[in-house]
Protein backbone atom coordinates (compact mmCIF):
# COMPACT_ATOMS: atom_id res chain seq x y z
CA UNK A 1 0.00 0.00 0.00
CA UNK A 2 1.38 3.50 -0.82
CA UNK A 3 1.66 6.08 2.17
CA UNK A 4 2.46 9.28 1.23
CA UNK A 5 2.26 12.73 2.56
CA UNK A 6 1.17 14.32 -0.65
CA UNK A 7 -2.37 15.17 -1.83
CA UNK A 8 -1.68 12.42 -4.62
CA UNK A 9 0.59 10.07 -6.10
CA UNK A 10 2.37 11.23 -9.00
CA UNK A 11 1.38 8.97 -12.49
CA UNK A 12 -1.32 7.21 -10.59
CA UNK A 13 -4.95 8.85 -10.89
CA UNK A 14 -6.72 8.88 -7.91
CA UNK A 15 -9.90 7.34 -9.24
CA UNK A 16 -12.09 6.70 -5.91
CA UNK A 17 -12.00 8.81 -2.17
CA UNK A 18 -12.77 6.47 0.73
CA UNK A 19 -13.05 8.79 3.23
CA UNK A 20 -10.76 9.74 6.03
CA UNK A 21 -8.64 6.81 8.67
CA UNK A 22 -7.23 7.03 11.45
CA UNK A 23 -4.49 5.02 13.09
CA UNK A 24 -3.56 5.47 17.01
CA UNK A 25 -1.08 4.24 19.65
CA UNK A 26 -0.55 4.73 23.40
CA UNK A 27 2.09 3.68 24.95
CA UNK A 28 3.80 3.85 28.55
CA UNK A 29 7.01 4.04 29.82
CA UNK A 30 8.60 3.21 32.90
CA UNK A 31 10.03 4.96 35.96
CA UNK A 32 13.53 3.59 35.24
CA UNK A 33 13.10 4.35 31.64
CA UNK A 34 11.89 7.73 32.70
CA UNK A 35 15.28 7.94 35.56
CA UNK A 36 17.69 7.69 32.50
CA UNK A 37 16.12 9.22 30.25
CA UNK A 38 16.08 12.30 32.08
CA UNK A 39 19.73 11.58 33.28
CA UNK A 40 20.70 11.46 29.60
CA UNK A 41 18.92 14.84 28.60
CA UNK A 42 21.09 16.20 31.43
CA UNK A 43 24.39 15.34 30.22
CA UNK A 44 23.10 15.69 26.35
CA UNK A 45 22.75 12.88 25.04
CA UNK A 46 20.05 11.32 22.90
CA UNK A 47 17.47 9.27 24.59
CA UNK A 48 17.39 5.92 22.61
CA UNK A 49 14.40 4.13 24.71
CA UNK A 50 12.13 7.11 24.13
CA UNK A 51 13.52 7.10 20.66
CA UNK A 52 12.30 3.70 20.16
CA UNK A 53 8.67 3.72 22.23
CA UNK A 54 8.23 6.81 19.72
CA UNK A 55 9.03 4.33 16.74
CA UNK A 56 7.08 1.71 17.63
CA UNK A 57 4.58 3.33 18.47
CA UNK A 58 4.55 5.26 15.02
CA UNK A 59 4.50 2.07 13.24
CA UNK A 60 2.12 0.79 15.16
CA UNK A 61 -0.73 3.58 14.02
CA UNK A 62 0.66 3.51 10.18
CA UNK A 63 -0.53 0.05 10.43
CA UNK A 64 -3.62 0.57 11.84
CA UNK A 65 -4.71 3.37 8.90
CA UNK A 66 -3.73 1.36 6.85
CA UNK A 67 -5.85 -1.81 7.85
CA UNK A 68 -8.58 0.97 8.11
CA UNK A 69 -8.25 2.43 4.41
CA UNK A 70 -8.03 -1.52 3.21
CA UNK A 71 -11.15 -2.22 5.11
CA UNK A 72 -12.78 0.70 3.24
CA UNK A 73 -11.09 -0.86 -0.21
CA UNK A 74 -8.69 1.81 -0.72
CA UNK A 75 -4.86 0.66 -1.96
CA UNK A 76 -3.17 3.83 -1.03
CA UNK A 77 -3.74 6.51 1.73
CA UNK A 78 -2.63 9.92 1.00
CA UNK A 79 -2.40 13.41 3.08
CA UNK A 80 -0.95 11.56 5.73
CA UNK A 81 -0.16 13.58 9.06
CA UNK A 82 1.73 12.21 11.66
CA UNK A 83 1.29 13.66 15.53
CA UNK A 84 3.07 13.27 19.21
CA UNK A 85 1.11 13.96 22.24
CA UNK A 86 1.99 13.14 25.72
CA UNK A 87 -0.92 11.86 27.71
CA UNK A 88 -0.47 12.14 31.30
CA UNK A 89 2.95 11.95 32.91
CA UNK A 90 3.77 8.62 31.15
CA UNK A 91 2.26 7.98 28.20
CA UNK A 92 3.25 8.57 24.59
CA UNK A 93 0.64 8.86 21.75
CA UNK A 94 1.05 8.95 17.65
CA UNK A 95 -1.65 9.32 15.67
CA UNK A 96 -1.74 8.66 12.37
CA UNK A 97 -4.48 10.18 9.89
CA UNK A 98 -4.69 10.29 5.97
CA UNK A 99 -7.40 9.70 3.17
CA UNK A 100 -8.05 6.47 1.84
CA UNK A 101 -7.88 6.28 -1.89
CA UNK A 102 -7.97 4.06 -4.84
CA UNK A 103 -5.57 5.02 -7.62
CA UNK A 104 -5.81 3.82 -11.38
Amino acid sequence: MIVTTTPNVEGHPIRTYHGIVVGEAIVGANVVRDFFARVTDVIGGRSGAYESKLQDAREIALQEMQDRAARLGGNAVVGVDLDYEVVGDSMLMVSASGTAVTLG
